[in-house]
């Protein structure tokens, strides 16, 4: 199984910090926020990992080389300026990813779930990984039924960790190129019963301003 980190975003609500470095090479801890993924994706046995990127992506390219020296092979997949979202970056990438499922991991959150597991979930068409509801998205984003991801409800929600498996099929009908965002492909699984998703209860941080930035980096040094 290959493994696609999502690194083309701006990170508009990250600036200044990402004026002259990409959000996925901030550091957290010691680490570039990409780096912790990758040593993860590596422990978990993965070796085929393709990356994404636009803004500043030449940095990204030029920090991570060819992932040798975490034992991986790395791939890219340039966008253009303003990127292609996460349906489009995916689905322009799929001639690098294969003809089976893969991980999808978003570059910019830092998280413990066990990587290893996607390779239960390949039979999938499309899982998520959903955590509790952070402060800054309260509302959440769908609820389980069991295994079964469903819109939001009045029982209780949670939010989309950025982390998925999805079979090549999910982005078939995307034209390389189409920037185009993920939730309308989940909201059509959701209506044909086959978005399958589970909770996770460990440690997951969207690093999306440089308040959590700090905060993770702090939690990290001292733990």
């Amino acid at each position: 199984m290959k493994a696609f980190i999502l690194a083309a975003g701006r990170g508009e609500r990250m600036r200044p910090l990402t004026d002259h470095t990409p959000k996925p090479l901030l550091a957290a801890g010691g680490k570039q926020l990409i780096v912790w993924h990758l040593e993860r994706l590596a422990a978990a046995g993965f070796r085929e990992i393709v990356i994404n990127h636009a803004h500043l992506g030449a940095q990204i390219e030029a920090a991570l080389g060819d992932g040798s020296r975490w034992g991986l092979h790395i791939q890219y997949s340039p966008e253009p300026p303003g990127a292609l979202e996460t349906a489009g970056g995916i689905a322009s990438a799929l001639p690098l990813l294969g003809n089976e499922a893969f991980l999808v991991v978003n570059g910019d959150v830092y998280c413990d779930w066990d990587f290893s597991r996607a390779q239960q979930l390949a039979d999938r068409k499309a899982h998520l990984v959903m955590v509790a509801n952070p402060a800054h998205h309260a509302g959440g984003d769908f609820s389980l039924d069991g295994e079964r991801v469903v819109y939001a409800n009045n029982e209780q929600t949670f939010t989309y960790a950025g982390i998925g498996v999805f079979s090549p099929a999910f982005f078939a009908g995307i034209k390389p190129g189409t920037v185009m965002k993920l939730r309308p492909l989940l909201d059509a699984a959701i209506a044909a019963g086959t978005l399958s998703g589970e909770r996770y209860d460990g440690r997951w941080v969207d690093v999306g301003t440089p308040q959590r930035l700090a905060e993770l980096d702090t939690e990290l040094r001292h733990s």
